[in-house]
Order: structure tokens, then sequence, then C-alpha cells
């Protein structure tokens, strides 16, 4: 059978280029937003730091239990229905937050946000794409991450414009109202993904995924030790990332950079992480997938290996934002690819749910964490810390492997 040439060139495919642009503005508008508009909301209600973290991160945690729900619901076939109407709450409650005036009103709002990121952000995109094209999705996966790579380039700079010139709550309106009238139209056409480039004698994956027990899928992955393993190695990844990206501004300042110096990089983590996502691209034919991510653990020890010298040398501090930022943009592509691979196709969307769970759970638990350690022995045991989950994340990985190799066929 001859490759449709919408599956070796995924963003020729209208339906992929459309998941492309909405994942952008659902990443932008529900999940950079927040760090985009923390200083401004601090401002003007007076809130402290650690409240307005606390929203953002009950809006992760009921994120990553939503995460299982939704991965179901993808695997009985209803994964357009899902990423539409997530997107849609979401935008909704994105453009309320405009009217907040209480903090508890600002929780309320964010935990509905969160449930509805569980439904549309990667995790249910990737899960519907690999429901359609099995480990052929990895392609479309990979060209969805490269547009969307830039939400935070695409946030930061917009919510900050709209807010200096007519308020932040006129640019949360504004990302809302982008979400309502911009992605969801653009996941209820992209979700048709499986009707573009299918040849007449592929198989109908749908079909195939609609006869099997979904919940038998993620029964047998719980059996097996490779799904415990990547359990722990992929929220180590995240971890890490959300240990340093958190506290990158004041862990600069501690080691004496400029305020200039460390705003600018961190401004070019999402460039890098797109720059690792076409580094992947040319060495996939080569390397495999499982390699790629072993060697993202690796990326990421270095990087937190030069950021602990940064005061230094300024070169250490971007050569710490080039390891970090390829080292985990690869992991997007890499975690459900891997996956399949590892536990198969079967049930995917609920194995995916699954593993999100303890991921997302990582990263919203990092702030505090980071914040723990700091005050027990400073910046410096942050990232020797930050070091050490990379190390846990890649020995699990590696057992992950090898338990997959030894089970029997």
């Amino acid at each position: 059978m001859t490759e449709p040439e919408t599956y070796r060139r995924p963003l020729r495919d209208p339906a992929i280029l459309s998941l492309a642009v909405g994942e952008t503005i659902v990443w932008a508008g529900m999940f950079y937003l927040f760090p985009a508009m923390i200083a401004r909301w601090e401002s003007d209600f007076g809130w402290s730091k650690t409240d307005l973290a606390g929203a953002f991160t009950a809006a992760l945690v009921v994120s990553a239990f939503g995460a299982p729900l939704a991965g179901r619901l993808i695997d009985k076939g209803h994964g357009r229905v899902v990423m539409v109407t997530c997107a849609a709450i979401g935008g909704v409650m994105v453009g309320s937050l405009s009217l907040v005036e209480t903090l508890t009103q600002f929780y309320a709002i964010w935990l509905i946000i969160g449930f509805s990121m569980a439904g549309c952000l990667y995790e249910p995109c990737f899960a519907l794409l690999t429901h359609f094209r099995g480990l052929e999705a990895k392609r479309a996966i990979t060209a969805i991450t490269l547009v969307a790579g830039f939400a935070g380039t695409v946030s930061f700079p917009t919510a900050n414009i709209l807010a200096e010139f007519w308020g932040w709550r006129a640019g949360t309106w504004t990302f809302g109202a982008g979400i309502l009238f911009i992605a969801v139209p653009l996941f209820l056409y992209g979700g048709r993904a499986r009707s573009h480039g299918k040849s007449d004698d592929e198989p109908d994956l749908t079909k195939i995924a609609a006869a099997s027990d979904p919940n038998g899928g993620l029964r047998n992955a719980l059996r097996h030790p490779a799904f415990w393993l990547l359990a722990i190695a992929f929220p180590m990844i995240t971890m890490n990332h959300g240990v340093l990206l958190n506290h990158l501004l004041p862990m600069l300042g501690e080691r004496g950079v400029s305020i200039e110096i460390s705003v600018l990089a961190a401004s070019t983590f999402g460039p890098m992480q797109v720059a690792g996502r076409l580094g992947m691209m040319a060495l996939e034919k080569r390397v495999s997938m499982q390699v790629i991510c072993a060697f993202s653990f690796v990326f990421m020890a270095v990087a937190s290996l030069f950021l602990f010298f940064a005061g230094a040398s300024t070169w250490l501090i971007f050569a710490f934002v080039m390891f970090q930022g390829s080292g985990y943009g690869v992991t997007s592509i890499t975690r459900p690819t891997v996956t399949v691979e590892l536990l198969g196709r079967t049930g995917f969307g609920a194995i995916s749910g699954a593993l999100a769970m303890p991921f997302m759970a990582a990263f919203a638990a990092a702030p505090t964490l980071a914040a723990v350690i700091w005050s027990a022995g400073g910046y410096s045991m942050v990232i020797i810390a930050a070091i050490g989950m990379v190390v846990v994340g890649f020995l699990a990985f590696v057992g992950a492997v090898m338990s997959a190799r030894t089970k029997s066929p």
C-alpha cells in the first residue's frame, strides 16, 4: 500500500493543520495565559503569588484527574466531541476571568479551566490521532507540536500588549473569544482527521477501536511493569522542568544574573523546544524514538549542570536553555509514540489518560516542591534535586524498555 501523501507531510492535510492551529490557541489561552498575566493580577487584586499560583496548581490537578475520563471517551469514538466541548467550556471560562472580583471566583473559574484542559490539550489530541493513524500518527503529532510550540511566544506578548493598552480584563476576554470563535471551529473540522489522506484499503482504526475493549487495554497495561515504570519516568521529566521553569528568574538572580538576561533566556524556551523537535525529525529515520526519548533525559541533566554554574558566564545560561528546551520539547512527541510502542494501541486513550495523571500532578507540584527545597538549602540544592529527578526518570525509562522487550508475544 502506498503511504498517503498527507501522512508523509501532515501539514498538507487541512484537518491536521486545523488541529495544529487550534492547539496553539488553546495552549496560549488556557495554559500560558496564567504566567503571562500573574503579575498584573497580583498588582490589581493585591493577592499574594502563593494565592494566585494555588489556583493554577489546582487547575493542573483537576486536569490530571480528568485526563483518564477524556481518554476513555476518546477510546469510545467521542474524541471530536470531547475536544470541541472542552475547548468551548474553556473559552467561556477564560473570558469569564474578566468578571472576577474575589479570590473564590478566581479559583472556581480556574478549576473549570483545568477540567477543560484535560479534554483539549495535547493528550486528547494525540490520542485521537493515534486511533486514526496508529504508529503513523507520529508525523502528525510532530507537525502539531512544531506549530503549537510557539503558543508561549504568542501568549506572552499578546497578553501584555492587550493588558497595557486596554487592561487585563480585555485581554482575558480576547483570549476567551479566540478559543471560542477560532479554536472550537478548527477542532470541529480537525476532528475529522481520519477522512483526509485515508486510502481505500487502509483499515478503519475507529471501527477497530470500537470493536475492542478500551478498558481491557488499560487493564492489561496496568498488569505490566512497563506502565508503572513509564508512570515514574515521564513525571520526573515534567517535575524537573516545572521546578526549573517556575523558579528560573529568582534562581538566576541568586547567581548574580541581571533581570534583562534572565527574561531573555526565559523567552527562548519555546523556540528551543521547536528546535529540539526539528532535530528529532532529522534523526528519526536513523535513530529510534526510544533512543531519542532516552537522550532527552540526558540533555536535561546536562542542562541542569550548565544552570548550576550559570553565574560564571552568560553563555552557560543560554546553553542551559538550549539543552533544557530541546530535551523537554521532544517529550511531547516521544511520550505518546513510545507509549504506543511499549504498551500497544488498544485502549490507548485510557492508557494515555492514566499516564497523564502523574505527569500533570508532577508539574503541578513542582513549584511548591522547589520552594520547600529552596527553604532548606537554597537554589543550588534545588538544581541538584532537579538533576536527581531526571536520573531517576532515565533509570525508570530504561527499565520500562527492557521490561517491554521481555514481554511475551
